[in-house]
Order: structure tokens, then C-alpha cells, then sequence
């Protein structure tokens, strides 16, 4: 039985929430190792002059506990 760990990150990006997901594991994997899964929890974007100016992900990211 494998013993799992579940933490939560937020990053962001200007270009999109999928480049703000593919940074935020990437930098966790710096620090967490075996990585299993992340889920997007809610996604939101910054609004400067009517455009948006960032792209924000909240994600909860799953690893083995060893």
C-alpha cells in the first residue's frame, strides 16, 4: 500500500493556466519527488486596462509519501 501526500500550490503565468500548471510542477518537482498527479482547483486571470494580464491556478498536487 503506498502512502500518499497531497499539497496545494498556486502559480501563475502570462501566458496561459496551462503554462501557469506545467511551471508550478515543474518547480515543485524541485523540492517534491514522485509526483503523481495535480488537479487544477480553480482557475482566475487579473485583469489590467480591459486585458488580461495574468493567468492564476490553484492546484492540488499528489505525491508518494516513501
Amino acid at each position: 500500500m503506498a502512502v500518499m501526500k497531497v499539497i496545494e500550490i498556486l502559480a501563475n503565468s502570462e501566458k496561459s493556466w496551462e503554462d501557469a500548471t506545467k511551471k508550478a510542477v515543474k518547480q515543485a518537482s524541485k523540492s517534491v519527488k514522485g509526483i503523481k498527479s495535480a488537479f487544477v482547483q480553480s482557475q482566475s486571470v487579473v485583469v489590467n486596462d480591459d486585458e488580461v494580464s495574468e493567468f492564476r491556478v490553484n492546484l492540488k498536487v499528489t505525491f508518494e509519501v516513501k
